[in-house]
């Protein structure tokens, strides 16, 4: 190490040098820049080798922690006499010091997450994944990734593989023997001997250990069967105000239409059904209703899937049938489409689209023979709406950030022209867009400003001051004439024809600013908002929400014990108790701090919230009453779980701890009675024994780990842990669903997993917005699945409500939560 520091040395000055020479020599400059380049990286190769070095020896470190760790363990076991004062103890249990889960390897260094990183995952995701990877790696095994931002989802991806070549232990397993199966970084290799399977994520080994009973029939090679049920989209909760516009309309079916995720969702008020259009594979970002008032356009952004990048495009489908009809534009749309509208007189024969590319390319199609007639480059800054004119479909207005462009399509040309503001005040941003009955263009803008501009015109005619305080984020034009106005002071006003303000109605602050306004049916009118509510009211009357949701990622998921009934929480601070069959909240309760997981007490008299600060509290299931609030470490509570007999309560955290409390009084006092400290990363997944005697735990760096939560005390004795009945399933790492991860995967791909409670089924959702249905159990190589879409984020967690009637999950980025019938 001290060469590699002097040959650093040497090569830092080298290049210092070299960069001297290059302000010297102009002409040698790019040359010069090269050689720079050069030595930087193998700079950087030399770094990662010394830092994979300091990881051997705190491997090594780990190791000998460990060993003391079970040496006081065996002590204190054998000279134990009786119960604690935590509860009646279990009888004394072989913890003799054989094998910790396989993992007797020397284990990383603590690998602490970085405070207030917001959650496991980011929207950035793939490309975070791709780096993973080092180019330059030197090593026999996975690094070590570390990363300096508050991207979570690197706080999973950093918890490499500790390589197998840093410990002697095991030499002698003869692998040549084992059945072995290889998919990428995954390999798994079955033991027939000692009855266990070994799984790589990564190069780390993960052994599991299987039932006695199965040892002597179980066979790797044998196929798995695909489960008997099958899963269907039954609602969908939530709705995308807070960042998109013009998404909501009427049909003259009698459903609201409107989108979240990568579903659309037709929605029948009055008789409480959905009905889902599913063509999409990532983001929906805009929507268009023809004026058939049966078509329908949505344009997506552009994804990945576990197969590779997805390409933005526009589908227009059947709002009846939902049968897509046409794609448009794949391979020609860069990032994502941002805004669409159909063209009013040819009978809608024409659409325009704007994309999300540096240039915001605008361009025209015949959508039923997916020609494109014309394109060009709208602005090189945001843009908010486009849409045609009423009565001349060679006509299209475009808005944004600094522009009003009126463009007039002459053969396959878009011809420009700027709307002048004059006299006017020039907005920051020109927000939204509609027509009058005679013709005229009317905005709305970032200054408050209502703008009307003549037919055929690129200036002003009239001008209301001040219509609202702050930005007009929304305009309608209702069939009689009136326009309705929505802006960001949740003001709601109505305009004659000569635009005098006819009525006003301020929208409570709990629903947030007016994002987008349609006309509903009679007097009603339906209004979206930033807050991601779905609003029904009149002009004079009170609004009452159709849908809501969450604003903000989302992770927290509970089911309750005995009712149709489940829990959602998010980044968003928001907490939300949710009837299954009415489809809407029974309570929302705003904390101080960002959520990010929940458990119900086994009575379901309680739930318990974990915090993203250390801080969790439990809250009256029915009253949603604070009933305590404590406080452990300051990292995010990745999990939180009760025990089946509720006595006790177990707390994952990021700190690389688990907290364990005896509890009480059905769920209402809480006494700590320690922590249970071994592992080397963060908590990621727990699970509990039937008989609340026994905990397995799951961490970022693939480990699984066993306790005695009474004692606080590690159990190591694979004799005593093989044959445990476990309560739930949700351990992505066991024996029993080791089959559902898939071929290439790096450890991280799958989020949350869940058995039904009839052990028949299992759930997973993973980083590619799928929700995967297995047959349970899981323990085959490359086990078959049902996939379903609909998310269009990493599926944060996934659950099955207390009688298997229904599955729930939630989407992480995309803030929706997902209610699927088992059919």
């Amino acid at each position: 190490m001290q060469q590699d520091s002097a040959n650093r040395k040497e090569d830092s000055n080298v290049a210092m040098s070299d960069c001297e020479g290059q302000t010297m020599d102009d002409s040698a400059s790019a040359a010069s820049s090269m050689e720079v380049t050069d030595r930087i990286a193998s700079l950087e190769q030399r770094v990662q080798m010394q830092e994979d070095e300091i990881q051997l020896l705190k491997s090594a470190l780990a190791d000998v922690v460990r060993r003391l760790n079970l040496s006081e363990e065996q002590h204190t076991v054998g000279t134990r006499k009786g119960p604690t004062k935590a509860r009646p103890m279990i009888a004394t249990l072989p913890l003799r010091p054989t094998v910790n889960n396989g993992t007797v390897l020397p284990k990383k260094g603590t690998l602490p997450s970085p405070s207030g990183s917001g959650s496991r995952k980011d929207a950035s995701m793939p490309t975070n994944k791709s780096t993973v990877r080092r180019a330059n790696s030197n090593e026999h095994v996975g690094t070590l990734t570390r990363k300096d931002s508050g991207d979570s989802k690197s706080n999973r991806t950093r918890a490499g593989s500790t390589g197998s070549n840093s410990s002697g232990k095991r030499t002698s397993e003869s692998k040549q023997k084992d059945p072995v199966f290889n998919a990428g970084m995954r390999r798994v290799t079955h033991c027939k001997e000692e009855g266990y399977v070994k799984m790589y994520l990564k190069g780390r080994p993960i052994t599991m250990y299987m039932p006695k009973d199965l040892v002597d029939s179980y066979c790797l090679e044998a196929k798995a069967d695909l489960p008997h049920k099958k899963l269907k989209l039954d609602w969908v909760y939530g709705y995308r105000g807070r960042d998109c516009r013009s998404n909501l309309y009427l049909l003259p079916t009698g459903e609201t239409v409107y989108f979240i995720a990568s579903v659309v969702v037709l929605y029948n008020v009055d008789e409480q059904l959905q009905r889902h259009y599913t063509g999409h594979t990532d983001d929906i970002k805009c929507l268009a209703v023809h004026p058939d008032k049966i078509t329908i356009a949505t344009g997506q952004v552009a994804g990945t899937s576990c197969d590779g990048k997805l390409a933005p495009h526009v589908r227009v489908w059947d709002s009846v049938s939902l049968n897509t009809l046409h794609v448009l534009g794949t391979g020609f749309f860069d990032r994502a489409l941002v805004c669409l509208a159909f063209s009013k007189s040819n009978g809608g024969n024409t659409l325009c689209v704007v994309d999300d590319s540096n240039d915001h390319v605008l361009s025209v199609w015949d959508w039923q023979r997916e020609d494109r007639l014309a394109e060009v480059k709208c602005s090189n800054e945001s843009v908010f709406a486009t849409d045609f004119h009423p009565t001349d479909s060679n006509i299209i207005v475009t808005c944004g950030k600094s522009h009003l462009y009126f463009w007039t399509l002459e053969r396959s040309t878009l011809v420009k022209k700027q709307g002048l503001f004059e006299k006017q005040e020039k907005p920051k941003f020109v927000l939204c867009a509609t027509f009058s009955e005679n013709g005229d263009t009317i905005t709305g803008d970032s200054s408050g400003n209502i703008l009307v501009w003549g037919k055929g015109t690129n200036r002003i005619s009239q001008a209301i001051q001040g219509a609202h305080e702050g930005s007009v984020f929304a305009l309608c034009m209702l069939r009689n004439g009136t326009l309705v106005s929505g802006g960001k002071d949740r003001k709601l006003i109505s305009w004659d024809g000569a635009y005098q303000q006819i009525q006003m109605v301020e929208v409570p602050e709990l629903f947030g600013p007016i994002r987008t306004i349609a006309e509903g049916r009679g007097e009603s009118v339906l209004i979206g908002t930033t807050k991601n509510f779905v609003l029904q009211g009149s002009l004079d009357g009170e609004f009452i929400p159709i849908t809501q949701g969450h604003t903000d990622e989302l992770w927290g998921l509970a089911i309750h014990p005995v009712k149709a009934q489940f829990l959602t929480c998010g980044h968003d601070r928001q907490v939300s108790l949710w009837d299954s069959s009415s489809h809407h909240p029974l309570w929302i309760k705003n904390l101080e701090d960002a959520a990010q997981s929940a458990g119900f007490h086994p009575s379901g008299a309680v739930v318990a919230i974990g915090t993203q600060t250390g801080r969790w509290l439990v809250l009256d299931a029915d009253s949603k009453d604070l009933v305590t609030v404590h406080t452990d470490g300051n990292e995010q509570l990745s999990v939180i779980h009760y025990g089946p007999d509720g006595n006790f309560l177990a707390i994952g955290s990021h700190d690389n701890y688990i907290y364990i409390y005896a509890v009480s009084e059905s769920g209402r006092k809480y006494n700590r009675v320690g922590k249970c400290s071994g592992h080397s990363s963060f908590i990621t997944h727990l699970d509990w024994s039937v008989d609340s005697q026994y905990l397995v735990s799951n961490s970022g760096d693939y480990e699984i780990l066993y306790w005695i939560p009474s004692v606080c005390k590690q159990v190591v004795s694979m004799e005593t842990t093989r044959d445990i009945s476990w309560s739930t399933c949700t351990c992505t790492l066991a024996f029993q669903v080791f089959g559902l991860w898939p071929d290439g995967s790096d450890g991280t791909d799958i989020n949350a997993v869940c058995r039904s409670n009839d052990s028949r089924l299992l759930v997973t959702g993973d980083d590619f917005g799928k929700v995967h249905l297995f047959s349970y159990p899981c323990s085959q190589f490359r086990a078959p699945s049902h996939v379903y879409g609909g998310h269009s984020s990493h599926v944060t967690n996934v659950n099955f409500l207390f009688d298997d009637s229904f599955l729930v999950s939630t989407g992480g980025k995309d803030m929706s939560v997902m209610q699927w019938r088992i059919v």
